[in-house]
């Protein structure tokens, strides 16, 4: 094994060693160390005790140090309270740091729910563009249209004069087969204009603002650094094409891209912080909380837009974020319901009032549709990542605008004849989600009318009835729709635009859930007598509610794809108001959790961070080969020695030859290239930047200048160049582990404490070095993957 050959070359190198270790007394830590030498210590003027700017910043696809941010941010704190004893100034200044961050989840909450109300006004509006305009004002959608018009009758609520087709525009006839040609066109024509405008947008402003944005999201809370996506570029174009993306008809949902749009607010408002702008660590706390404010003004659901940041996005969610975050989603929540950009003076998205209880029964055929929720999500997760892969591989991914056009018309072409598909995503999980009155005049309530009142139920209640020609018409329209919806979103999420992934998952399990509920419904009213219905449903009671079932198959299929659990049965009560069916909700969603982790253990967003190769530790996922520290560890057998530098004895001019022939983030400190004894870590941004500053504000500093480490200046010729002293950039207390560490442990260290590396020893003297980058290639090999799909560190 690797650990013999090392054991074997340092008793070899102890033979040889020059017996410096006492005098310098450095350990597996790096202790401090003490410059002796015959004309005693000389004291430099340090370049450091001066702020240098770039100092302790990160290049961009790094990963942060986590500890050295933590320690930064307890200093600074520590500092703030001693000096609030000395003067009423600085406890002022003490109290406006405890409460700057409120103050930014308020500025969070407050922007990113006006954002959100303006995305899904102009959403509503330019969706309803693409069938007709309003007569008195082209800003009306449909709705508000015809909302102070006198003529429209309960049978065609949406008909009036005001609003008019294209065909009544165009030809001027409303009925028959070129007025609906018009029409088709002029839906087509407003799809590929939206999808094209969307996609040029991206492609000329801002790249960053394609996809969902959840799994780069969750990669930058883990400490991972990409410049310019949370950026106000991205945010402005994200918001503007998320709008055109939505109203292009395309299978996609604006729930995941609020999410990054509430980052970005929250990004840019850290920038008024001294506090957050400067600390990486405590920006990734601010993060997390607009997390959950952007599923609070997604979906209207602040308690489950907080457990939806816990559960699946955040990697270090403290108490204190907690509570954070819930007043953001609350102050988003109530910004949100303020705009009324639904028009029902409703937070909730798709309110719900259904009359019937649900019975013990029933929860087989609940369990039935947890069970397509798992095999939806793993079927949908495998097609999908097959699919981006091609795009990525093939002259595909050359094409962007192309492929958004061809997606765009396709789904235009074959959506409008169907007006189940032709509908938004929004409007179509309301309709499934309705329960039936008595005067509904959709098609999903074509019932076969009852002869007299006494069949019609009790109370509010409707009783059970025989589907009428209407019903089955719009099962068969249904049906189609779900075929549909379950193949175009597997192209369609992924392309280079914002696309969200909530609304469609739940479509395909609502349209699922409400074809079994009809059908469950059918069975109950033709078979009254059967032991299963006994009891429970006697004729003319309304037994079964198939609203219910598109609701539970609307939380099934998202939770097989996103595998959430309690965020997600949270999210549907609040997106409801259906509290008392958080059983049948729970039980779908573990089901289809189950089912889709026995096809793999991976959601829709891990499986997006491991396609594009971003430094993720996932921390769901358990690490159960028997390996060492020494097994992972750089260099290998057949590897160049370690590149490090010594405490002193190098000059400026190797320093930076050693610098400049590596790629490496940062370099081991030993106290000599004999005893490899560790001293520290110093990073490699840290190092140029120093010596860069060095040269230009400490006189004499040449190529030939001593770069020392230690306290104190060994001696030098008189002659010689003034050293420069480094120790203010050297980190006296890397993470260290031993040779013979389990890996397993090892991993769980970096999961914790958000290490970007681990210094491995061998009784105090220095082996080799482990990256999260190398964990992660490690663990890809073990899982029989290609372990260079790993491309940043």
């Amino acid at each position: 094994m690797d650990w013999e050959y090392w054991s074997q070359r340092l008793v070899e190198e102890e033979l040889v060693e020059n017996g410096g270790y006492n005098e310098y007394g450095t350990s597996g830590v790096g202790g401090r160390a003490a410059g002796v030498n015959g004309n005693g210590p000389t004291k430099l003027v340090d370049p450091l005790e001066d702020p240098v700017p770039g100092v302790g910043t990160y290049e961009d696809f790094n990963t942060i140090d986590w500890v050295r941010e933590k320690s930064k941010d307890r200093d600074r704190h520590r500092e703030i309270t001693s000096k609030s004893r000395q003067s009423t100034v600085a406890l002022l200044h003490s109290v406006s740091d405890a409460f700057s961050g409120w103050l930014l989840m308020l500025l969070v909450g407050l922007m990113s729910g006006a954002l959100a109300g303006g995305i899904d006004i102009s959403a509503h509006w330019l969706t309803d563009m693409k069938e007709g305009v309003c007569l008195n004002g082209f800003w009306f959608n449909h709705e508000h249209c015809c909302w102070t018009s006198n003529e429209t009758t309960f049978q065609e609520r949406d008909r009036c004069p005001q609003w008019k087709s294209w065909a009544e525009l165009i030809t001027g006839a409303t009925e028959g087969p070129f007025a609906y040609i018009v029409n088709y066109l002029m839906y087509i024509v407003w799809a590929l204009l939206f999808s094209f405008l969307a996609v040029t947008l991206v492609r000329a402003f801002a790249p960053y603002a394609c996809g969902s944005g959840i799994p780069e999201i969750k990669t930058i809370l883990s400490g991972f650094i990409i410049r310019g996506y949370l950026g106000k570029w991205t945010l402005i174009i994200k918001t503007i094409t998320l709008v055109l993306a939505v109203s292009s008809g395309l299978s996609l949902g604006k729930e995941g891209p609020l999410v990054h749009v509430a980052c970005c607010c929250a990004n840019i408002l850290c920038h008024l912080f001294t506090k957050y702008r400067k600390n990486e660590a405590k920006r990734r706390e601010v993060l997390s909380a607009a997390a959950a404010v952007g599923v609070s003004v997604a979906f209207g659901a602040p308690i489950g837009g907080v457990l939806f940041s816990l559960e699946e996005v955040s990697y270090y969610f403290p108490l204190k974020t907690l509570w954070r975050s819930f007043f953001a989603a609350l102050v988003a929540a109530f910004t949100l319901r303020s705009i009324n950009p639904f028009g029902n003076s409703r937070l909730v998205l798709f309110y719900v009032e259904f009359h019937a209880p649900w019975h013990l029964l029933e929860l087989a055929p609940f369990i039935l549709l947890g069970i397509f929720g798992g095999l939806w999500g793993a079927l949908f997760i495998r097609a999908n990542i097959a699919w981006c892969r091609r795009r990525k591989s093939t002259r595909l991914g050359h094409y962007p605008i192309i492929e958004v056009l061809v997606v765009a018309g396709f789904t235009a072409l074959l959506s409008y004849p169907n007006s189940y598909t032709r509908m938004s995503g929004a409007e179509l999980i309301s309709e499934l989600f309705n329960d039936c009155s008595l005067l509904d005049s959709s098609q999903l309530c074509g019932y076969q009318q009852p002869s007299n009142i006494s069949e019609t139920g009790v109370g509010n209640t409707l009783a059970d009835r025989p589907a009428g020609p209407g019903l089955y018409t719009a099962l068969w329209q249904l049906a189609l729709a779900l075929v549909f919806k379950m193949m175009i979103t597997v192209v369609t999420f992924g392309m280079k635009v914002p696309s969200g992934l909530f609304i469609p998952s739940m479509a395909v399990g609502a349209i699922a859930g409400r074809l079994l509920g009809v059908g469950m419904e059918q069975l109950a009213y033709y078979n009254h007598d059967w032991i299963i219905f006994k009891g429970w449903c006697s004729p003319g009671a309304d037994c079964i509610t198939p609203g219910l079932y598109a609701m539970v198959g609307a939380a099934a299929c998202l939770g097989g794809v996103t595998r959430m659990t309690v965020s997600l049965v949270v999210i549907m009560f609040e997106l409801t108001g259906g509290l008392e069916y958080i059983v049948p909700l729970m039980a779908a969603t573990m089901t289809s959790k189950w089912v889709a982790d026995a096809f793999g253990r991976e959601g829709i967003y891990e499986a997006h961070i491991r396609l594009n190769g971003y430094p993720f530790l996932e921390p769901k996922e358990e690490f159960e080969h028997n390996s060492l520290a020494v097994d992972v560890m750089r260099p290998r057998r057949a590897d160049p020695a370690l590149a490090v530098l010594t405490q002193e004895g190098m000059t400026v001019g190797e320093v930076e030859s050693l610098v400049e022939s590596t790629h490496y983030s940062g370099f081991p400190v030993v106290v000599s290239q004999e005893s490899q004894r560790l001293v520290g870590f110093v990073l490699r941004r840290d190092l140029l930047i120093s010596i860069d500053n060095a040269r230009q504000r400490q006189e004499g500093v040449v190529s030939a200048s001593q770069v020392v480490f230690t306290e104190h200046a060994p001696s030098q010729a008189p002659d010689a160049p003034p050293p420069l002293r480094l120790r203010g950039i050297l980190d006296l207390s890397p993470f260290t582990v031993t040779d013979h560490t389990p890996m397993d442990i090892t991993v769980d260290i970096f999961r914790k404490l958000g290490l970007r590396q681990c210094l491995v020893t061998h009784n105090g003297r220095l082996l080799g070095i482990i990256t999260k980058k190398d964990i992660l290639k490690h663990m890809a090999q073990i899982a029989n993957r290609d372990p260079d799909s790993i491309l940043f560190n």
